[in-house]
């Protein structure tokens, strides 16, 4: 008799575990179906743009650099009577002449260079002459803005005595995109961070 009950029991124990095993298999399965599906994320435009393109940091001189910028200044003054070079060692030096009463003088500039969050540059003036002449730095700041060829990304704030470089602006034909990444003049250390498109490559990317 107290075997039959001790079998009894133990099927019990057995019906009630296999009861619960169900309702757990049960309460799974419900929750697969039933949970709410998150949103799907639609790539922002930016996100988007990221994926049709790489982006690359590369490391120059001041020497390298120099060649560069007074290359495409040689380009940018070719038929016109105006010249001046950049020279770039502790800081940036614009060398040139300015049509001042009816003739030219000698202008010599000193400018710092500050790399903004956007990849612009500002250079703030931090020494200014014209020949002999006596004149404000603005005042000479106005000339420049007014007699000096500059490419269209360059800006001349006279006000504020500095010179706004939208490099970002610059308009390459590879369609490459170029920003700032880093300038130490006094460490010779000139970084860039360029953005290469992949169409400019002729690689389709799917949507």
């Amino acid at each position: 008799m107290a075997e039959h009950k001790k079998s009894k029991n133990r099927w019990k124990r057995f019906f009630l575990i296999l009861l619960g095993l169900n309702i757990v298999i049960f309460i799974c399965i419900a929750a697969l179906i039933f949970w709410p599906v998150s949103d799907t994320k639609t790539p922002s435009n930016e996100e988007y743009e990221t994926q049709q393109s790489s982006e690359f940091i590369v490391r120059t001189t001041k020497k390298n650099l120099n060649e560069l910028v007074n290359a495409y200044t040689d380009k940018l003054l070719k038929g016109t009577n105006h010249h001046y070079e950049v020279s770039l060692d502790e800081d940036v030096h614009l060398i040139g002449e300015l049509p001042v009463f009816s003739s030219t003088v000698p202008l010599s500039v000193h400018f710092e260079p500050f790399v903004q969050e956007n990849g612009d540059v500002i250079l703030k003036q931090k020494s200014i002459s014209i020949g002999l002449l006596e004149l404000p730095n603005q005042k000479i700041m106005e000339y420049m803005k007014k007699y000096l060829p500059m490419p269209k990304w360059v800006a001349v704030d006279p006000k504020e005595e500095e010179i706004y470089l939208a490099v970002t602006d610059m308009e390459i034909r590879s369609n490459f995109q170029v920003s700032v990444e880093h300038i130490d003049l006094e460490a010779n250390n000139l970084a860039f961070k360029i953005k290469v498109p992949y169409k400019s490559l002729g690689i389709e990317m799917e949507e």
